[in-house]
């Protein structure tokens, strides 16, 4: 039995359609909560506490507003397309392949994804209308913080996220109970790249060059034509140029700033 046969805990009380949809936004508000509630660990911030209150253009109350209105969405979209999915398999029930394949499906999923939000991103920051009246929205939050990970206009929300996740569904073809490992660990992964902090062993900071500073850099001004990747690998922006390194370096007055270099 594999891994992630064991950690089925659900199966028997809920489907895999309910936790698929489910679970990443139950993660989302855990996951995200817990960055909120830690102490201020201002050694670790990559921005200090007085910089995020100056500088960000909008509320903790609307973020929160707006990262619902999108999970609303997401839980919608997710239920039609398991119901689709369920509907155009003969049995009704997907056979669940070998953990093996499973990887390798959630591998795809991944390049998938990070290629359909690379472009899709990219193309928001380029266009004058949608980066004003869309994309804009999102950058509100001049520093990013863990529950903000997933603040977007719903058009946003809608294209770059819901969108893309159900193209990396059913590109890799897995089923609905490898994704909710899938969608898990990409809810995590796009909270860790907001939170805006450099933990010491942060696993997603070992295992994968885009992490937090690296988008920290995006959210800067002189970096906010680079780093468009997101939220696993770096690789587009480095085959198409857009890939803008930084040093990590210590504020004298405490914590980390993520500093641009050229490329």
């Amino acid at each position: 039995m594999g891994i992630l046969e064991t950690m089925v805990f659900w199966e028997g009380y809920v489907s895999d359609e309910v936790m698929g949809t489910f679970a990443p936004i139950v993660l989302y508000w855990l996951y995200a909560g817990f960055y909120q509630l830690l102490p201020r660990l201002d050694r670790y911030r990559l921005h200090t506490k007085k910089e995020e209150e100056q500088k960000n253009l909008v509320t903790l109350a609307t973020v929160v507003k707006g990262v619902l209105l999108q999970q609303v969405v997401q839980a919608t979209i997710a239920q039609v397309l398991f119901l689709i999915t369920a509907k155009a398999s003969l049995s009704g029930v997907p056979v669940q392949p070998s953990i093996p394949i499973q990887i390798l499906q959630i591998f795809v999923a991944m390049l998938a994804l990070d290629t359909w939000q690379y472009f899709m991103h990219r193309y928001m920051h380029q266009n004058k209308f949608l980066y004003r009246h869309i994309h804009s929205q999102h950058h509100r939050l001049v520093v990013p913080y863990a529950v903000g990970a997933l603040y977007n206009h719903p058009l946003e929300g809608f294209l770059l996220d819901t969108l893309g996740g159900a193209i990396s569904f059913l590109i890799s073809g897995m089923t609905p109970r490898t994704s909710v490992f899938f969608f898990c660990f990409a809810v995590m992964k796009t909270i860790d790249d907001h939170c805006g902090l450099w933990l010491p062993g942060n696993i997603f900071h070992i295992f994968f060059q885009n992490n937090t500073a690296y988008h920290d850099i995006h959210h800067q001004l002189q970096g906010s034509k680079y780093n468009y990747s997101q939220p696993f690998f770096s690789i587009w922006d480095r085959v198409l140029g857009t890939h803008m390194p930084y040093s990590l370096v210590t504020r004298r007055e405490g914590g980390l700033e993520a500093r641009p270099l050229k490329d």
